[in-house]
C-alpha cells in the first residue's frame, strides 16, 4: 500500500489554504474562521509525525522522493528525523496561536494577513523536512516573502526600514550557503543533503564551506555581531509576526548547524568550535546586558531571544571540547539535547512573551515600559500568566526555560569551567532584565490613569495564554517525550561530527 504523503500534506495544505483565504476578500469573519480551523487541522495532522515516529532509529522517516529538475539531479526529496520532527510540530502549533491572536487586533486586509501566516506555516515545514539542498534553499528564501509583507504592511512606524534591513541581512547571508551547495554538487553530482553528509572533503574545502554556513545560519539565529536586524524587526512587526519570527524562524539557523555544519564539515567544525563558542558566550553575556537597559518591552524580549539562542549554539559546539577533555560521549549528548530542548522551549516562551506584550499594546498602544505600572490591579488574571512566562524566561526550575539551559551548563562544565561560569551568568542576567520589566509593568506604581481602565483577558486571549502556560510547565516537569524521539538522531549526529571526512 502506498504511504500517505504526510509531509507533502503538511507543506501544501496550508499553502493552498492561504491561496483560498486570499479569495475571501471583504469577508473578514469567514477569512479568520477558515484560517483558524485550517491551521488547527494542519496541527492535528502534524501529530501523525509523532505518533508514527520510530524513536529507535536515526534513519529518515516519512520519506517522499520524486524527480524535480532531472537535468541537474534536483529532487523533491522530503523526510524527517528526531531533530526536525519536533520543530515541525512546534511550527504547526505556533501557527495556530499566531492566527488566533490576530482576530481582533488586525482590522485591514485581514485575508492577506491570514494568508501570509498559513503560507509561512507550509514553507517552514518544508525547510525542516527538505532533504534536497536546492529544495531547502528555495523554501528557505521563499519564507522571506510573506514575512517581508507582514512587517512591511502591518508593522509599526519604522516598518519599511526594519523590513529592508531584515531582508538584506537574511538574503545576503543565504547567498554564501547557496555557493557552498553548488560547490558540493560539483563534487558529488547530486543535491541530496544525505549525499553531502557522506562525501569526503579536503580540510581547506571544509573550512570555506563551514564559514559559508556560519554566515548564513548566524544571521538567521541571529548571532553576534549580525544580530542587529532582529530587534528592529521585532519592534516593528505585528504581534503574530513577532511570534513566528522568534518561535520558528530563529530555529531555522540552529537547525542548519545540526543538518549541515556538523555532519558535512566535521574537521572544520572541530577546528573552529572555539569561534562559535566565543560568539555564543558574547550573546549570552553581552546581549543580556543590552537587554537590561531597554525601555521598549518588545526590544527587551528580542535581545533576550538572542541571548537564549546563544545557549543553542553553545550546546551544539561544546561536543568537541567535551570529547577532547573527557572522552565521554554522554556530555556531548547532553549538550546537543539541551540545545534542542532550548530551541523548543524558547519557541514556546518567546511566543508567550510577545503575545503578552501584544495584549497590553492592543489596550494602550504603547510598548514603553515607563507607560505602565500596576497592571496587576486591573488585569489580575493576565498578571498571573505574565509571571509564569517571565519565570520561564528567567529559567526557573519547573518551567521549560530551565531544562535546556541547565543541560547546556552541565555539558559546559565537562568542557571547561570558565565556559560554564560565563554561560551560568544567564541565570543572573535573565532574572535581572525579566524581573525588572515585570516589576515596572505589572507591580510598579500606577503612573498612567489609562492602566486602571484596561480590561482583563478576553476568552480568546485567556485560552491562548492557558495553552502556552500548560505547554511551558509540562515541558519543564516532563521533557522526556521530546528527548526520547531525538536521542537516536543526536547520537547519530555526534558520530557524524566526530568522523573525519578528509580524503
Amino acid at each position: 500500500m502506498t504511504q500517505f504523503p504526510l509531509l507533502s500534506a503538511l507543506i501544501w495544505l496550508p499553502i493552498l489554504s492561504g491561496v483560498l483565504v486570499l479569495m475571501l476578500k471583504h469577508q473578514p469573519t469567514l477569512a479568520k474562521q477558515f484560517s483558524l480551523w485550517s491551521s488547527i487541522g494542519v496541527f492535528i495532522l502534524s501529530l501523525g509525525l509523532y505518533t508514527g515516529f520510530d524513536a529507535t532509529t536515526a534513519q529518515m522517516q516519512f520519506v517522499e522522493q520524486a524527480s524535480w529538475i532531472a537535468v541537474f539531479n534536483i529532487q523533491y526529496f522530503l523526510g524527517v528525523d528526531g531533530i526536525s520532527m519536533p520543530l515541525i510540530i512546534l511550527t504547526t502549533f505556533t501557527t495556530v496561536l499566531a492566527v488566533w491572536s490576530a482576530f481582533d487586533c488586525i482590522k485591514d486586509r485581514i485575508e492577506q494577513y491570514m494568508a501570509a501566516f498559513l503560507m509561512m506555516n507550509g514553507i517552514m515545514v518544508a525547510v525542516f523536512s527538505a532533504l534536497d539542498a536546492i529544495l531547502f534553499y528555495v523554501f528557505w528564501e521563499a519564507l522571506l516573502i510573506p514575512m517581508f509583507l507582514v512587517i512591511g504592511q502591518w508593522g509599526g512606524v519604522r516598518r519599511v526600514y526594519a523590513t529592508i534591513k531584515f531582508f538584506l541581512y537574511t538574503f545576503l547571508g543565504s547567498v554564501f550557503m547557496l555557493i557552498a551547495f553548488l560547490y558540493m554538487y560539483h563534487q558529488v553530482g547530486s543535491f541530496s543533503i544525505l549525499d553531502f553528509q557522506a562525501m569526503p572533503l579536503s580540510y581547506v574545502a571544509q573550512l570555506w564551506i563551514f564559514l559559508a554556513f556560519l554566515v548564513a545560519f548566524a544571521v538567521k539565529i541571529p548571532m553576534f555581531p549580525v544580530h542587529t536586524w532582529l530587534p528592529d524587526a521585532h519592534v516593528e512587526a505585528p504581534t503574530a509576526g513577532s511570534v513566528v519570527l522568534a518561535a520558528i524562524m530563529l530555529k531555522m539557523g540552529g537547525y542548519g548547524f545540526l543538518r549541515f555544519s556538523l555532519p558535512m564539515t566535521p574537521d572544520a567544525a572541530n577546528a573552529l568550535d572555539w569561534l562559535v563558542i566565543a560568539l555564543s558566550l558574547i550573546a549570552i553575556v553581552y546581549i543580556s546586558m543590552i537587554a537590561l537597559v531597554q525601555r521598549d518591552m518588545k526590544k527587551l524580549v528580542a535581545y533576550s531571544s538572542i541571548a537564549h539562542m546563544g545557549f543553542v549554539t553553545l550546546g551544539m559546539f561544546l561536543l568537541y571540547s567535551i570529547l577532547r577533555n573527557t572522552g565521554e560521549i554522554q556530555g556531548a549528548i547532553m549538550g546537543l539535547e539541551g540545545a534542542m530542548i532550548q530551541m523548543v522551549s524558547h519557541g514556546l516562551i518567546s511566543a508567550a512573551m510577545f503575545l503578552a506584550i501584544g495584549v497590553m499594546y492592543d489596550r494602550m498602544h504603547t510598548r514603553e515600559i515607563s507607560a505602565y505600572g500596576g497592571v496587576v490591579n486591573s488585569m489580575p488574571v493576565f498578571a498571573v500568566f505574565v509571571l509564569i512566562f517571565a519565570m520561564a524566561n528567567a529559567g526557573l526550575p519547573g518551567t521549560s526555560g530551565f531544562v535546556g539551559e541547565f543541560m547546556v551548563i552541565l555539558a559546559a562544565f565537562k568542557a571547561n569551567f570558565w565556559i560554564a561560569l560565563a554561560a551560568a551568568t544567564t541565570l543572573i542576567f535573565g532574572a535581572a532584565y525579566t524581573l525588572w520589566m515585570v516589576k515596572r509593568v505589572i507591580f510598579g506604581d500606577v503612573t498612567n490613569h489609562h492602566v486602571a481602565e484596561m480590561n482583563d483577558l478576553t476568552r480568546r486571549e485567556f485560552m491562548i495564554m492557558l495553552i502556552l502556560a500548560i505547554a511551558v510547565i509540562v515541558l519543564g516537569f516532563y521533557p522526556a517525550p521530546i528527548m526520547d524521539v531525538m536521542h537516536s538522531s543526536i547520537e547519530h549526529l555526534i558520530e557524524q561530527a566526530m568522523t573525519s571526512k578528509l580524503p
